[in-house]
């Protein structure tokens, strides 16, 4: 029995890029973690400390604004969490 020919398929190349070896993590992506980490701890270090202490230096100081220190630390630890692999 005579045996068909195998068709070719068509070179589809649409511009693709070549492949680049990937590198390692850089700097922010290697400290992600421990500095959200830290952040986190702090904020919430900073609210606690307000409530239990508001008579302690700067607490008393700055009122209210306290609870949107301790917050904003605290949030800055969640942009942290973003970079984290």
């Amino acid at each position: 029995m005579p045996k068909s020919r195998s068709r070719k398929k068509p070179s589809t190349s649409f511009g693709r890029a070549p492949r680049t070896q990937a590198q390692g993590p850089t700097f922010v992506k290697r400290m992600a973690a421990p500095l959200m980490l830290t952040c986190w701890l702090a904020g919430l270090a900073w609210v606690v400390l307000y409530y239990v202490v508001p008579d302690l230096g700067i607490f008393g100081d700055l009122g209210g604004w306290n609870l949107l220190i301790g917050m904003g630390v605290i949030g800055v630890g969640f942009v942290f969490a973003t970079q984290w692999e």
